[in-house]
Formats: C-alpha cells, sequence, structure tokens
C-alpha cells in the first residue's frame, strides 16, 4: 500500500489539490509542446546551426529515445523515493535543459540536450501521474485524468501553431524558452502543494533490465536512422542492428531470471495485454510520425511559413480535444475493440486519402484527409490508457501502465526512426528515376531532401531543377503513406482479433466502465 507524508504547511484540501491537478497538467502540456515545436523549428534550426541530415533527426528522436526508454525506471524510483521528489527533480531537469536548448550554440549541443530534455520528461510524467492518483479517488481521479488528456491534446493540437508563431515573431529559440518557463511554473506550483508518497513495498531497480532495454534501443533507433546514409548492408548498419538483436536477447534473459523484473514478460501470454501493447503503438505510424513528416513537407517542399505550417497541422490535431471524450462515453455500450479498430480504419482511408494530395496543390485539398486521420485516431487515443490497466489483475495495474507507456512512447520513437529511415530511402529510388543524375549524387542529396531540405538538395544536384526534386519527394511521400495506410490497416484488424478475447475470464477482474472490452 502506498503512504503519503503529511504536508508540513496544511492548507484547504480543495485548493491544494487544484494547486498539484495543476503542475500535472502543465507538465503533461509541456510534453507534447517539446515534440511537436522543434519538429516546426527545424528547418529555421538547420538554416541556423546547419549540421547533417542526421544530426537533425536525432533533434527529435533523441527527445523520444530517453523519454521511452526511462519511463519504467522512473517510475521504480519515484516508487521508493517519492513522487514528489522524482516529480521536482524532473522538472528541474527539464526546465534547465529547455534553457540551455535556448542557447545552445552547435547541432550536437541541440541533439545532447533533448537527450536530457526527455529524461527529465520520463521523471516528471512517471512520478506526476502516480502522484495524482494519490490525491483523487472514484469521479473525481477519473476527471483529473480526462484533464491531463486534454493537455495532451491542447499540447498536440496548439503546439505547432505556437511553435510557428513563436518563430515568425522571435526565432527557433524562444520555443524552448517558452517550455521553460511552463516547467518551471510547474515546479513551483508542485513544491507548494504536492504531498510527498512512496510505495513501503518498493524494490531496487531493475538497472541490468534497465541498461539492456535502453542500450537495445539505442542502437536500434541509431541503426535505422543512419543506414540510408551508409547503406543498409553496411559495416555500421549490421553492426549496430545487430547489436541491439544481441542486446534485446539479453534483455529477455535478464527479465525471466529477475525476482521483480522491470518487464513481466508472462503479462504477454494474456492476448488482451498483447493487443493494448499493439494499440499503443499503432497511432505511431498513423499520426505521430505526421507531427514530424508534415512540418517538414509544408516549410521545406511546398513553401509555406513556420506559422503556416502550424496552422495546417491544427486540422491533423484538433479532433484530439473532443473526440477521445466522445469515445470513451460510446465506450459504455460499444465494444472498446470495435471503436479502437473503426478509428485505425478511418485513419488508415484518411492516409490513402492523403496521399493523393501531391505538393504544389492548393492548401484546402489537404485539410480533408488531415482531419480524417485526426478523427480516427482520437477514437483509440481516448481508450488507450483505461485498458491497459483494465485486462490485467488489480494488483498487476501499476506494471501495466508502465509498459503501455514505455511500449507507446518507445513506439513512437522507433515508429519515426524507421519511417524517417523508409522516407530517405524512398527519396533516393524516386531521384534515381530523375534523368541526368548519378547514383552517387542521388545517395547525397536524398537525405537533405527527405527532411524537406529542398534548398539544401538543389545545391548538390545543380542539374535538376526545383520542380523535379519537389515531384521525386512527391512520389516518395506517396509511397510512404501507402506503406503506413497498410500498417494500420493489419494493426487494426490484428488489434480486433486480440480484444475479441475476454479479459475478465483470463484475468479475473473486470474492464473498466469506459473500455469494455469485447466479448
Amino acid at each position: 500500500m502506498d503512504t503519503t507524508l503529511p504536508a508540513q504547511a496544511p492548507e484547504p484540501a480543495t485548493a491544494r489539490r487544484t494547486l498539484v491537478l495543476a503542475a500535472v497538467c502543465l507538465a503533461a502540456l509541456c510534453m507534447p509542446l517539446s515534440f511537436t515545436g522543434p519538429a516546426i523549428a527545424i528547418p529555421a534550426i538547420a538554416a541556423d546551426l546547419h549540421g547533417t541530415p542526421l544530426a537533425l533527426a536525432w533533434i527529435t528522436n533523441a527527445f523520444m529515445l530517453s523519454f521511452g526508454g526511462c519511463l519504467m525506471v522512473a517510475g521504480a524510483l519515484a516508487d521508493r523515493y517519492g513522487r514528489k521528489r522524482v516529480f521536482l527533480l524532473g522538472m528541474a531537469v527539464f526546465s534547465a535543459a529547455a534553457l540551455a536548448l535556448a542557447a545552445a550554440p552547435g547541432i550536437v549541443w541541440l541533439d545532447v540536450l533533448r537527450a536530457v530534455q526527455g529524461l527529465g520528461c520520463a521523471m516528471a510524467l512517471s512520478s506526476g501521474l502516480a502522484a495524482l492518483a494519490q490525491e483523487f479517488d472514484g469521479p473525481a481521479r477519473a476527471r483529473a485524468f480526462s484533464l491531463i488528456g486534454t493537455a495532451f491534446g491542447v499540447g498536440l493540437a496548439f503546439g505547432p501553431f505556437l511553435a510557428g508563431t513563436l518563430i515568425t515573431h522571435t526565432g527557433w529559440r524562444a520555443i524552448f524558452a517558452a517550455t521553460a518557463a511552463a516547467g518551471l511554473a510547474a515546479l513551483l506550483a508542485a513544491a507548494r502543494a504536492m504531498r510527498e508518497s512512496r510505495d513501503p513495498q518498493a524494490q531496487g531497480v531493475d538497472w541490468p533490465g534497465a541498461l539492456t532495454f535502453t542500450g537495445a534501443l539505442s542502437l536500434f533507433t541509431y541503426g535505422l536512422l543512419q543506414a540510408p546514409d551508409s547503406g543498409w548492408g553496411s559495416a555500421a548498419s549490421l553492426g549496430l542492428l545487430g547489436g541491439a538483436a544481441l542486446l534485446l536477447g539479453v534483455f529477455i534473459r535478464v527479465e525471466r531470471r529477475a525476482a521483480r523484473p522491470m518487464l513481466d514478460l508472462t503479462l504477454f501470454r494474456l492476448p488482451a495485454f498483447a493487443g493494448v501493447q499493439l494499440l499503443a503503438a499503432a497511432p505511431a505510424f498513423s499520426f505521430v510520425v505526421l507531427l514530424v513528416l508534415l512540418p517538414a513537407r509544408f516549410i521545406g517542399i511546398e513553401g509555406y511559413s513556420a506559422l503556416e505550417a502550424g496552422r495546417m497541422m491544427i486540422a491533423l490535431s484538433a479532433p484530439m480535444l473532443v473526440l477521445p471524450i466522445l469515445a470513451g462515453m460510446a465506450a459504455q455500450r460499444i465494444a472498446a475493440a470495435h471503436i479502437c479498430a473503426s478509428g485505425l480504419l478511418l485513419a488508415a482511408g484518411g492516409l490513402l486519402w492523403l496521399s493523393t494530395c501531391v505538393p504544389g496543390q492548393a492548401p484546402a485539398t489537404l485539410i480533408g484527409p488531415l482531419l480524417l486521420i485526426g478523427c480516427g485516431i482520437s477514437l483509440p487515443w481516448g481508450l488507450m490508457d483505461g485498458l491497459a490497466i483494465s485486462i490485467v489483475p488489480v494488483e498487476r495495474a501499476g506494471m501495466a501502465a508502465g509498459i503501455f507507456n514505455t511500449t507507446r512512447v518507445a513506439g513512437e520513437g522507433l515508429a519515426l526512426a524507421i519511417v524517417s529511415a523508409l522516407l530517405g530511402t524512398l527519396t533516393m529510388a524516386a531521384l534515381g528515376k530523375v534523368p541526368g543524375l548519378a547514383l552517387e549524387q542521388a545517395a547525397l542529396a536524398a537525405p537533405f531532401l527527405a527532411l524537406g531540405e529542398l534548398r539544401h538538395a538543389g545545391a548538390l544536384l545543380p542539374q535538376a531543377g526545383a520542380a523535379e526534386l519537389a515531384q521525386a519527394y512527391g512520389a516518395a511521400f506517396r509511397h510512404l503513406l501507402y506503406v503506413l495506410a497498410s500498417i494500420t490497416t493489419a494493426s487494426a484488424l490484428l488489434i480486433l482479433a486480440f480484444l475479441r478475447h475476454p479479459a475478465g475470464a483470463a484475468t479475473g477482474t473486470a474492464a473498466l466502465p469506459a473500455c469494455k472490452v469485447q466479448q
């Protein structure tokens, strides 16, 4: 049972809890802003600090990698040493890194600090949600967590627009200064109002499992990102991917032998649990990767300003503000498996629709497919967290939530690396079909063009016109959307099959009211 230490300066309970909720909501808002904002800023950062395509890709991937790789460890540390302590430390690390990012002198510093920022996010999210669960009970807890989801939705919906506004008027460094200010506000509110709590039965951190998991994730991500440049069959690529496979095998062996493993592999014997993990990763390929790829296309290929690109992204993310709540209400009467699968199929249809929009078309033609993708992915988004803990016994709910969040965030990072590598490969293939271009030239220019760096690619390929390069990018992007639609469709069908298994019969628990698993 968790223990909560009394506050040193008692305040009215309602006011204090409201301040705690505000602190965690601010922290939750910082996380999507830290993902979507830099995605809009990459063209401006590239113009200011330069850097190779690989270094520019790490601006996003370093954050996602450290965030996803450290979530479970951060949760274990919070349970043992105190949720408030870890939350305050996480927000301090996050805010300090954001301030340093605002003054970063070069691209290498930017990448390293983004990894530090992701670590701070992992500490704040895992401890903040656990602390919030100690403050609220029953319907009040459900309302509190719904506000956390709303904060995430606001960050996703308006983060690109806010980033575009800041870049237009003050420059890309203001994005990090703004998130630092929000982080400091969350830290101060939590320092005043949050009570300390911990799990007295918490054991030591599974460091062998944590290190091998993070190592495998890091090597795999790095191998994917550099493969289009060095070649998929090169010694560097094979070495990195092989090392990732080796560390993954070690991780599985360590977890099977550990008395208190970081990841209880026996949970994957439950079909519904495996289905929920697939559900956690599915939005990465149909939605999250677009948060990075589309701003690069809008700004670098279509010629939009950062502010115009931010406005366009609202069409993709705005449904997150409303539809997850409606999906939770609908799940009272409709099986969650049907809602989730239907939403993913809608998103797949939106991806196929988007594939018909070639570069150069009027912006209005993009609104329909972006809205359809956003509406589709919003349906499972509102049910995933409840499903993650409803399909396991109550005593394993904490671990299930930790595994789910790790799968979701790490899956987003891996999906981004996979899709970036695939787009680079497809772009190189498209450039190879342009008359008069040598294969060596295409290999040099393709990574820049895949990032939306049309001018840089044009400088490397002076014999190719901007229209030809944009057409090559459009062909590569179209084929990428075909792949993403196929993955999303397959995920929908697999999730429908896995979640058909009765959760209660397998685990001895009933599903949450808002997340009824199909019987």
